[in-house]
């Protein structure tokens, strides 16, 4: 299983959330760090908003931080809401794709098995216990001006 790179970079905007002594981050200092377009970030950030996992504040003093403590943050469950429009395969999309093999196929309940297992396995895991001190030193750096 591959994930989407909007995933990925809401899976590292959490771990650096819950990594960091600050409350808030801003949208710009979180793409610094995480070396990704800050435009892609923000969409990413939204989606995680209308999840719960993350709070965003507008304006002067506004920022980014976790809507909930690390403890209760899920990571299957995180990770799932982030690839919800994230087809596994042409027969897993909303429309049933184009396969010609959908109705006779024994593999897709196979691949079914496997993605619910996959995020079950995922979810015994909490985003504290995905937080360690390596982690923390690298949210804590400073990047150097360029």
């Amino acid at each position: 299983m591959r994930l989407t790179s909007f995933s990925d970079f809401g899976l590292r905007a959490l771990l650096v959330l819950a990594g960091s002594d600050r409350e808030t981050w801003s949208s710009v200092e979180l793409a610094t760090k995480l070396d990704i377009s800050r435009d892609h970030l923000i969409k990413v950030l939204q989606r995680l908003a209308a999840g719960g996992y993350v709070q965003t504040t507008r304006g002067a003093g506004g920022g980014v931080k976790l809507a909930r403590q690390a403890t209760a943050i899920r990571i299957g469950e995180a990770l799932e809401w982030l690839e919800d429009d994230s087809a596994l395969t042409e027969c897993f999309r909303g429309d049933g794709g184009q396969c010609l093999l959908t109705g006779f196929c024994a593999l897709r309940p196979k691949l079914e098995r496997a993605r619910k297992a996959f995020y079950a396995e995922l979810d015994a895991t909490t985003l504290a216990e995905c937080l360690n001190p390596a982690l923390r030193k690298f949210v804590a750096l400073e990047r150097p001006a360029a």
